[in-house]
């Protein structure tokens, strides 16, 4: 047993993950609720949910301190089939989805959460933190109000914005709204300021001492505002061992399986871009591939045990870090302490304010917004603006994933634009020969091909005999190569001859035209390795 705590590292202090596991439970309830009625089930099945969800990844993710569980953006994505089909397609759906991500998991797919970039990580935080302040308004407004805008969503096969809450009324008026207004700025205000009482803000979380407080207010004082109980009740028994009840046919798969890569693509993205800023946060490193597979695991038992499933969810993984959780016990804390209120502790849990519970999230919204990347305006290329401003639009219009990859894309496409213009050559003459030389410098790739070519005229006044070394140069695909390939075409029908120095031995591999002008130099032509081999090189040294 020492040795798994050693080796998974539970935790480095287990004071710190257990009360930051207590406070993170109980933002959670809420949100499981909520997300529950986003996707047109029970609410349990959203609580069974974050429990799974959160206890599994705790223990077998990649990345200690972070918190899982049902999120708004996966639910988005099933209320489609649960109003086609039920609620048993859906679980059926939740089993195809872990194995998917189990699967990209042991492809070690996750790696290539690495090529988003930070622009679009700013944009992605920065349209998370939008999308969780548009939630937390929902609050505001009368039970009645909420039912109809959640009915009016399915109506429309899952369409949504996060945007729409603030268009379709049914807000609090007089004396509840401004008691509701009221306590959730004192929950913010305690939040705030206890920290910065020397003795008294290392006693206990300040999140979670806001909540103490504020409820504590609202009991005593008897205030009229609306309650965990009144969104639903959180009672319940232990969740029971469930097969989907859905035919065991290929019309079945070919319903579900298209929703499944949705789901498991929406969850491996907020997980592992949840998972990147939560390394930036500690400075230090989670592992992609393991994430993978333990989101996967929590899905397919989520799937088996009549939950909703779910992902890394950034607002409470940013309360986790806000009250000092770091360790995997805080995760674990989380998810036991969710199902001791479902099992024991519900008549409790039920009487908290929602004020306390929003005042919470309003505070991980300000922490969770990149408040930094409004200074870079007028500092950094208005191509990365653009960017950024895109991925948080789609981010609160769509989803999640629609936005990174998009952001993704774009930024591809600008990258690959602004290195297209980067390629040039230098005339010189060879010492030993006289011939004339062409020094290329710069990627040459699908994107600079038609520069490449407006560099060297066969045809005209280009010498008998030349010289390209590219030795300053990069070849970097197959449209590279024909490009070669065709220019040493060129050049044999103008009946001149070239010669192609410094080109790596892939590249004479893969030449056709041109591979009987390759010169191949075995004393200055470099090896172009790469990290991989770099490092086996000093293994074996």
């Amino acid at each position: 047993m020492l040795r798994y705590i050693k080796r998974f590292r539970l935790t480095q202090n287990p004071k710190a993950d257990i009360l930051s596991g207590l406070t993170v439970a109980l933002a959670l309830v809420p949100e499981a609720i909520a997300f529950a009625f986003v996707a047109g089930v029970e609410p349990l099945v959203g609580l069974y949910a974050a429990f799974f969800v959160g206890l599994i990844t705790s223990v077998f993710g990649g990345r200690s301190g972070m918190i899982s569980g049902a999120t708004g953006a996966m639910a988005v994505a099933m209320v489609g089939l649960v109003l086609a089909y039920g609620v048993e397609y859906l679980f059926a759906t939740i089993v195809i989805t872990g194995l998917i991500q189990i699967l990209a998991g042991v492809l070690h797919l996750g790696k290539f959460i690495r090529l988003v970039p930070h622009t679009v990580m700013l944009g992605f935080v920065n349209g998370l933190a939008i999308v969780i302040f548009l939630a937390q308004l929902g609050q505001f407004k009368a039970a009645k109000a909420v039912e109809e805008t959640t009915t009016d969503a399915h109506a429309s096969d899952g369409g949504h914005s996060a945007i729409d809450v603030l268009f379709n009324g049914g807000w609090l008026q007089g004396e509840q709204m401004s008691l509701m207004v009221g306590l959730t700025v004192l929950t913010m205000a305690i939040i705030w300021f206890l920290p910065k009482l020397p003795k008294v803000g290392k006693l206990i979380p300040a999140p979670l001492a806001s909540i103490i407080i504020v409820s504590a207010l609202v009991i005593g004082f008897d205030l009229d505002t609306r309650t965990v109980g009144d969104l639903a009740s959180v009672a319940g028994g232990l969740p029971e061992f469930h097969i989907p009840m859905v035919p065991l046919t290929l019309e079945t798969l070919m319903i579900v399986l298209p929703v499944a890569f949705t789901l498991a693509a929406i969850g491996l993205i907020e997980s592992l871009l949840t998972l990147t800023l939560i390394d930036e946060i500690t400075q230090t490193r989670g592992r992609t591939s393991q994430e993978c597979v333990g989101q996967g695991l929590a899905n397919l038992t989520c799937g088996f045990f009549g939950a909703m499933g779910g992902c890394a969810m950034i607002g409470q993984s940013m309360i986790n870090m806000e009250s000092g959780g770091r360790g995997r016990l805080s995760g674990i804390t989380a998810a036991l302490a969710l199902l001791g209120f479902i099992l024991f502790t519900s008549q409790w849990i039920e009487m908290i304010p929602l004020a306390a519970l929003t005042g919470l999230m309003m505070m991980v919204v300000i922490a969770t917004f990149a408040w930094a990347s409004l200074r870079l305006i007028n500092k950094i290329p208005k191509e990365d603006l653009f960017v950024i401003a895109l991925v948080t639009g789609l981010t609160v219009a769509y989803d999640l994933a629609l936005a990174v990859i998009v952001g993704v894309i774009v930024s591809a496409l600008v990258y690959a634009w602004k290195s297209a213009h980067h390629i040039w050559v230098v005339e010189a003459r060879a010492e030993d020969s006289g011939n004339k030389v062409y020094q290329l410098y710069g990627p040459l790739f699908f994107g600079s091909i038609a520069k490449f070519r407006d560099l060297f005229k066969p045809s005209e006044e280009d010498e008998d005999e030349i010289v390209i070394d590219f030795q300053n140069a990069r070849v970097w695909d197959h449209s590279a190569l024909e490009a070669i390939d065709a220019l040493a075409l060129k050049y044999k029908e103008a009946g001149k001859t070239l010669h192609l120095v410094h080109l790596s031995p892939d590249c004479q591999l893969l030449l056709k035209n041109a591979k009987d002008l390759v010169e191949v130099n075995t004393i200055e032509d470099p090896h172009y390795g790469v990290v991989v081999d770099y490092s086996e090189r000093i293994e074996k040294s």
